[in-house]
């Protein structure tokens, strides 16, 4: 047997009183010393004196190229790093035993798989900004000695906490939390690992004054062994896993940005400050990150929406979208290639009420697994929803009349306006609102029909992100915890998708439990033009719905059977669609799919008339245009239509006029010279056809 002895250390630390052990008296046969713990491996009647003489079986540790080490005694992560290579010891930032995460301190008593993760692997880099956050906590806490500490979660892009400060603190105190952070990454201060007992854990955050860290805590179940982690006079309540020293943290890190978060995302609790940071293990991968992010800036959909006319919020429908003249001729161009593509891949379109009663929502199980985040209604004393998703009205059309074999597959999409109830604080222009156009598809269809329809499905959404120059990766999400239905019908389920995006040599990884409560789903996770990562796509298989609402067909044998059910969304939504769209192409967007592609400027009120030709011509060839008869110099006009992204400019004066021409300016490549307005239609024309992504040269 063998008894951790670092928590007797640690509770003598933090002023715990220890715990009495009268095990600790046995007589100790081995000591194992770690950074960060110590193990005593205490004898056992079982082995001790029936092994002496027979040489002991060797622990073996597999690693992820499959090669094997043996070792005799216990190790530690980090020791087994180091064994393997210096240069990995060095690198190493947590360890992955038998698929869970864990400290370099972690001993290793017994046979295992061991994935040893650096800051270029996901869950490496995420274990040092986890660490670099308990750093700029600590840094507040020596700045700061009165603020609260509530959590602060490593994110997709970096770390945050959030923190209850007695006095509001300015975007100017970043830079004295950073040069704190600097001091303490310079110490080189030990983190290290210790646990108490839930009633001990909630006495010593009494002690220390952090009200949200004891919330935390009382929240655990009885009996629950909570785990803090320290450096120097710094300790924090947390699940870890850690780096080994703050000096591990390195220099590259930044402190981004300050906001507004209620505690625990309720508008209902106190607010309080985020600071925002991200980290990374090389400065040169942060620099590349903070451009990205001052580019990203310049980008912002919100920003670029108010000065391209495209969109508005307003606080009478708080993240309930306004659209704009200019904004619903993107979305309508957008809906018009959705309905387009969709026609030529053999779907039919349908609409469903956008309010539709509980027995409904109760029957498909959203009332139970989604009901939070659903708006509810009273209609004549009965409970109704506004619908949060598309699926029960196509199930509904679906089950309107009689079908046979030879319909399937029914291939049924809508263009569903859907409300989901989003807490004021995760409100976020077009990328987080509370209604959306949902391009939902859901295709019925027999068991032998799965793979088919799928890669049906999957090539659609590629031909989709291709169009708009988006790269993707893909990843198959499996059956979450809140799920319904067999272990038979999912393991089903789950190898159709499998086998499909196996099929189609589609790459992609496995995302563990994060499956839809009915069933698993393939995610498309697409990169815009400056590297960040938006999911749009997926395609869900479903055989639970099918079931709940008694679907059936006749088969080819004359019996009643039970079909199979795809959800699946190409945009995603709309509006979120259309706000990626802003920011991948900085507001500049391909020809096709601008607002007005073609601008008419006159030099002078002299030239309105042809002016007026030239855009009454453009509109009869189904270009969208406008003429600007403002008396303004015409170099002022050409600047004012290149800051609204104008794809073209078409200047008229005298010459243009006589020779029956325009003199073409384009965002490409600035002035074209002079064209015959026929040639001009046609080039752009045949542009506007083939959806083509002209660039800047």
């Amino acid at each position: 047997m063998r008894i951790r002895v670092d928590e007797y250390h640690y509770r003598q630390q933090a002023g715990v009183e220890p715990r009495s052990d009268k095990k600790r008296s046995s007589p100790v046969r081995c000591v194992n010393h770690w950074a960060g713990g110590v193990f005593l491996f205490l004898p056992s009647k079982e082995t001790d004196g029936k092994t002496r003489g027979k040489e002991e079986r060797k622990m073996k540790i597999t690693l992820k190229d499959g090669s094997v080490k043996e070792y005799s005694q216990s190790m530690s992560i980090l020791q087994v790093a180091k064994d393997v290579s210096e240069g990995l010891g060095r690198m190493a930032c947590v360890g992955e035993v038998n698929g869970e995460t864990m400290d370099l301190r972690t001993v290793l008593a017994s046979d295992c798989t061991l994935n040893i993760l650096t800051a270029k692997d996901e869950k490496g880099l995420a274990a040092l900004r986890h660490s670099a956050s308990h750093v700029m906590a600590q840094a507040v806490k020596r700045l700061y000695p009165e603020a609260k500490l509530a959590i602060g979660p490593s994110i997709a892009d970096g770390f945050y906490y959030d923190i209850d400060f007695s006095e509001p603190i300015a975007a100017e105190d970043m830079e004295k939390i950073e040069a704190e952070m600097k001091k303490i990454v310079k110490e080189a201060l030990p983190i290290e690992r210790f646990t108490l007992p839930r009633e001990e854990a909630i006495a010593f955050m009494k002690e220390k004054g952090e009200p949200y860290k004891v919330e935390l805590i009382e929240d655990l179940p009885e009996g629950e062994e909570i785990s803090f982690y320290k450096q120097g006079e710094f300790t924090d309540l947390c699940a870890g896993p850690h780096l080994m020293s703050t000096k591990d943290v390195g220099k590259a890190y930044k402190l981004t940005s300050i906001a507004g978060a209620y505690w625990r995302g309720d508008e209902h609790n106190k607010m309080l400050t985020r600071l925002y940071a991200t980290a990374f293990s090389k400065k040169e991968e942060l620099d590349a990150y903070l451009t990205m992010m001052e580019e990203a800036k310049k980008r912002d959909h919100r920003k670029l929406g108010r000065e391209l006319g495209l969109f508005m919020m307003h606080e009478a429908g708080p993240g309930f979208p306004f659209f704009l003249p200019a904004g619903m001729v993107l979305k309508n161009t957008l809906l018009d290639y959705w309905r387009e593509i969709h026609k030529k891949a053999g779907y039919v379109e349908i609409a469903s009420p956008v309010i539709l009663s509980r027995s409904l929502w109760e029957t498909s199980g959203h009332w139970d697994h989604y009901k939070n985040n659903m708006y509810t209604t009273l209609i004549d004393e009965q409970d109704f929803a506004v619908k949060p998703m598309n699926c029960p009205g196509g199930i509904l059309v679906y089950a309107s009349e009689p079908r046979s074999y030879r319909d399937l597959p029914i291939r049924m999409g809508e263009l569903g306006l859907v409300h989901r109830h989003e807490k004021s604080g995760q409100l976020h222009g077009l990328m987080r609102v509370r209604c959306f156009t949902q391009d939902d598809a859901h295709i019925f269809m027999m068991p032998e029909q799965i793979k088919e329809e799928i890669m049906g499905v999957a090539r659609l959404i590629n031909e989709v992100y291709t169009l708009f120059g988006f790269q993707y990766h893909v990843e198959l999400s499996t059956r979450p915890e809140d799920s319904m239905g067999s272990d038979e019908d999912w393991e089903m389920a789950t190898e159709g998708l499998r086998s499909a995006l196996d099929e189609l040599g589609l790459d992609y990884v496995v995302n563990e439990g994060d499956g839809a409560f009915y069933g698993p789903k393939i995610d498309f996770h697409l990169v815009d033009a400056i590297g960040r990562t938006w999911q749009c796509g997926t395609i869900q298989l479903d055989f639970q719905l099918p079931q709940r609402f008694d679907l059936e067909y006749i088969g080819a044998d004359g019996e009643k059977h039970r079909p199979i059910m795809i959800h699946r969304v190409a945009f995603g939504s709309i509006e979120r669609f259309i706000g990626i769209l802003i920011e991948h192409f900085a507001g500049a967007f391909p020809t096709w799919l601008a607002p007005v592609q073609v601008k008419v400027l006159p030099i002078s009120d002299k030239f309105q008339d042809y002016g007026q030709k030239v855009k009454d011509a453009l509109e009869q060839e189904g270009i969208r245009a406008e003429l600007d008869v403002r008396s303004e110099k015409i170099g002022y006009k050409i600047r004012e239509a290149q800051m609204k992204k104008i794809p073209y400019m078409l200047v008229v004066g005298q010459k243009e006029e006589e020779e029956g021409v325009v003199a073409v300016r384009s965002r490409f490549l600035g002035d074209e010279g002079q064209k015959s307005l026929d040639d001009f239609i046609a080039t752009v024309k045949a542009e506007i056809a083939s959806k083509e992504i002209r660039a800047k040269q």
